[in-house]
């Protein structure tokens, strides 16, 4: 018995309403990219035991990828006890682990405004990436700040140089010494607001990420 329904939330839990009704106590799907998960959410919510299936056990077999033989075959391969659930973690855990992927990718996004300051840089000359290790750290985010802000006396700017810099203070202020072009000024300007808005996102998130540890512990 083969009924198709749609992807809208309220088809959802008519599906599942369905399944319900005609006794089913156990459901087998494929985890295809994320489509899968509001509806394991629905199901499991239910109380209906979701298998949740690698595509690659099921494509081994050929001749069979249309959507009807496809539900067809998983759930005749499922009813036969062959099918193996994936691991799926629980609600908090799903949780933290999906802040935790989006804190890595807004931190892949301020790695990449930082290589963009250094190249607005570099196209100016100023060559603050050759005497800081890191122009994110206290003395390369000041001077850049103050670059940004409309200082271009190399001599003011080097005054930023935190006492823990290998570089003196000279050899700083001829690093700064650039053309100061008017369009890479404004993309150092643009990259490095990017970089604090992205640098403030993942403030948050790691608030939430400890939030959720902590009610997680208490649940302990």
């Amino acid at each position: 018995s083969v009924r198709c329904f749609g992807t809208f939330t309220d088809d959802l839990y008519a599906l599942r309403d369905w399944l319900q009704s005609v006794g089913i106590t156990t459901v087998a799907m494929e985890s295809t990219g994320i489509y899968w998960i509001p509806l394991y959410d629905v199901l499991s919510v239910s109380g209906i035991d979701v298998f949740l299936v690698n595509p690659r056990e099921i494509k081994q077999v050929p001749g069979r990828k249309y959507d009807i033989r496809d539900c067809q075959w998983i759930q005749e391969l499922h009813s036969l006890g062959l099918l193996r659930a994936a691991f799926r973690p629980d609600d908090t855990s799903c949780e933290i682990r999906g802040l935790v992927r989006q804190r890595q990718e807004f931190i892949k996004s301020s790695v990449r405004q930082v290589h963009h300051m250094q190249k607005a840089l570099l196209q100016m000359n100023i060559q603050l990436p050759q005497v800081v290790s890191d122009i994110t750290g206290s003395t390369g985010l000041a001077i850049i700040r103050d670059i940004v802000a409309g200082e271009r006396d190399h001599f003011k700017l080097a005054q930023h140089r935190d006492c823990r810099c290998k570089k003196d203070e000279a050899t700083i202020a001829r690093s700064l010494c650039g053309n100061w072009r008017k369009e890479h000024l404004l993309a150092l300007s643009q990259t490095l607001r990017l970089w604090d808005f992205y640098r403030t996102l993942i403030g948050e998130i790691e608030r939430a990420i400890f939030e959720s540890i902590d009610a997680r512990l208490q649940e302990y």
